[in-house]
């Protein structure tokens, strides 16, 4: 009897191919390192915003491989498997000298980042070691070279900007530091208390309120149009730029200074 080679189905095939793919994925999920800390706050930060600090002083390795503003770390809770991408928000500095990751974050909605801001002090969580290249300041330096640096941020996307900021890029050694800085309305907006820090630093802020109420004398809008509007006279060949928030504002404000004459390669972003 001659026997019949049966083609496998292409669903099965499909199936197949779906599971395989899990599978690998699995594996390269289960070869992250994950170190547990205590959180050492959690408090209001501005609506639906939140601070948040981990004590990472018992696992000096983690402390240390924060080198860069702009760097970030998965950072799971107990009751969910899926791990949140979070920007630190301190300095390296910060982490070197107290042993301490500091975070803001916004509550979603059914997401890890709503069940680590209901935590308390205490609670314990898991987290990678720093990773991503950060901000790469060394492309806009040394600071006489480049004396307009615009940066631009957008809700939490003030995060890994507040670490720029207190990691000292040399803002006073600048002609024209700019931070256009993005939210609903001032209820919304985190960091308000550090704005006369950065001020004294030599950064001039931009508060830009998309949704303000009838006090408000500010600029108004989306910060890209801000800054379109500003019409302030710079060198492109001395301009760098620092983005970090929603993708439109970054599409839209890269188009603006590359018009501009801006090299696209001093416009740095953290991802």
């Amino acid at each position: 009897m001659k026997l019949l080679k049966l083609k496998p189905q292409p669903l099965l095939l499909r199936r197949c191919r779906r599971l395989s793919i899990s599978a690998a994925a699995a594996v390269r999920q289960d070869t992250t390192t994950w170190i547990s800390a205590p959180l050492a706050t959690v408090s209001p930060a501005a609506e639906s915003l939140f601070h948040i600090t981990v004590d990472v002083s018992d696992s000096p390795d983690l402390a240390t491989s924060h080198t860069k503003a702009g760097q970030y770390l998965q950072l799971r809770v107990p009751d969910s498997p899926k791990p949140s991408f979070l920007a630190i928000a301190s300095p390296p500095s910060l982490a070197a000298a107290q042993g301490v990751f500091q975070f803001l974050v916004k509550s979603v909605p059914g997401s890890t980042a709503e069940l680590l801001c209901g935590l308390q002090k205490g609670d314990v969580v898991e987290l990678t070691h720093a990773m991503g290249k950060g901000f790469a300041i060394d492309q806009i330096s040394p600071p006489q070279n480049y004396q307009t640096v615009l940066i631009f941020a957008t809700g939490s996307g003030i995060s890994p900007i507040r670490s720029l900021l207190e990691s000292g890029f040399d803002a006073d050694k600048r002609s024209d530091v700019r931070l256009y800085y993005g939210a609903r309305n001032l209820k919304r907006m985190a960091y308000q208390d550090r704005f006369k820090e950065w001020e004294s630093s030599g950064v001039e802020i931009v508060p830009v309120l998309s949704q303000p109420d009838e006090t408000w004398t500010g600029e108004q809008g989306f910060v890209q149009a801000a800054f379109a509007r500003a019409k302030k006279i710079f060198s492109p060949q001395s301009t760098g730029a620092v983005l970090c928030g929603q993708k439109q504002m970054a599409e839209e404000v890269t188009s603006l200074l590359v018009a501009d004459g801006v090299s696209s390669d001093k416009i740095l972003k953290n991802f």
